[in-house]
């Protein structure tokens, strides 16, 4: 099933529950996402759980469009994936290390009802590089800044 899968990782000098926070929250997803697709999240606020369910305004070029989500994977501060009615998740995995943590964001088509659909219309390349600049966002997200008079 690996071969359905692409993945990316980046440190992130935060401590996981902060970037758990905004990966719990949907309302936030689009201030991350690296794809340009997340536009807002559509329905009240609510932190994600085990079963949630969740709207979101997305774009693909010019074409608007709507997709509900349910989470399916979910460990507090650790943990979250959702997937939509074609089955294929979106997964972070967040593991602490030393200043911070290491963010790994996986696009899995291994439960997708057409896999093949996903491959030849060319999605998994696509994912990865945006999955790159997803978690390029995260990073510069919660960079140390540079203050003035810092003399490090």
């Amino acid at each position: 099933m690996s071969e359905r899968r692409v993945s990316a990782t980046r440190f992130v000098a935060a401590e996981p529950r902060e970037v758990f926070a905004l990966l719990q929250d949907p309302a936030k997803h689009a201030s991350f996402d690296g794809s340009g697709m997340v536009q807002a999240s559509r329905g009240a606020s609510q932190l994600l759980t085990l079963g949630s369910r969740f709207g979101m305004s997305m774009k693909m070029g010019p074409l608007p469009y709507r997709i509900s989500n349910r989470v399916v994977e979910f460990e507090q501060d650790r943990l979250i994936a959702w997937a939509h009615f074609g089955k294929h998740r979106w997964r972070y995995e967040l593991t602490p290390v030393e200043g911070g943590c290491e963010v790994t964001e996986t696009f899995d088509w291994s439960t997708a009802r057409s896999p093949k659909f996903i491959e030849s219309a060319g999605y998994p390349k696509a994912n990865l590089r945006a999955i790159e600049a997803t978690l390029d966002r995260l990073t510069a997200m919660f960079a140390p800044s540079d203050e003035p008079g810092d003399d490090a």
